[in-house]
């Protein structure tokens, strides 16, 4: 099996994801946001809504990436930090969620614009975490986004039981040693827990995660909404379908 080099698009993706299927794929949404808000399961929701539609594996990673119910959609909104932030924040990475969602981003991979507005991938990660040729550009293109707001400190979380969790944090540190962003990486357990339970201004997608903090920013959406005309960001935001 050759290694990964890049976290684009896999070659049914144009056809899954054409403007045809986003017309089903949005219908989709919308039900399995209704049942999401009414209390069905994920699991149950899901197969419901995706053995209607006859979704395939990908056009069901999709829509289960971009649904919330309307209680969680309220939450979010009202949590969420504008693009206006004080200099000075402590900001909590959520490492792997972020990372990948920027590399699946500069390798052109299928993005979605979920319901919040939150950006999410679809590349997925399956307890090892193998290094593509956009990881040091992505590391980059956080760093630069973020110090336009000139933090006071920026944490990494990485997952300890996802293997070469050490490797990239080593890989952290020498690109923020580079260019004097203050970074502090932490290799942890459990990084949902620690990241809910800190103080500090979280940049995660990671619908757990933004149920319970109490202010989070909408990174990577905010820093690619200019770039929007990309065939490959499904836009399934309220905004959108407002």
């Amino acid at each position: 099996m050759s290694r990964q080099r890049h976290r684009g698009k896999n070659p049914e993706d144009d056809k899954l994801f054409n403007p045809q299927q986003m017309v089903l794929l949005r219908s989709a949404v919308e039900d399995l946001s209704y049942l999401y808000t009414r209390g069905y399961s994920e699991k149950i929701a899901l197969k419901i809504v995706g053995d209607h539609y006859q979704l395939k594996g990908r056009q069901r990673l999709a829509i289960q990436r971009a649904v919330c119910s309307d209680a969680s959609l309220d939450i979010r909104r009202k949590s969420e930090v504008g693009g206006n932030l004080n200099k000075g924040e402590r900001f909590l990475i959520d490492g792997y969620n972020i990372l990948i969602t920027v590399e699946s981003l500069l390798s052109g991979g299928v993005l979605i614009c979920g319901r919040d507005g939150c950006i999410r991938d679809i590349a997925g990660l399956h307890g090892s975490y193998r290094r593509v040729e956009e990881t040091i550009p992505a590391i980059e293109w956080i760093g630069k986004n973020l110090s336009v707001f000139e933090p006071l400190e920026v944490w990494w979380f990485l997952d300890k039981p996802i293997s070469n969790s050490k490797r990239l944090s080593y890989l952290l540190k020498e690109i923020s040693n580079k260019h004097d962003w203050k970074w502090e990486i932490k290799v942890v357990d459990n990084p949902d827990y620690e990241i809910v339970n800190e103080e500090g201004i979280v940049i995660s997608s990671d619908s757990w995660i933004l149920d319970r903090v109490f202010h989070w920013f909408n990174f990577v959406s905010r820093n690619i909404k200019p770039r929007w005309n990309r065939e490959y960001i499904l836009d399934f935001s309220v905004e959108r379908n407002k």
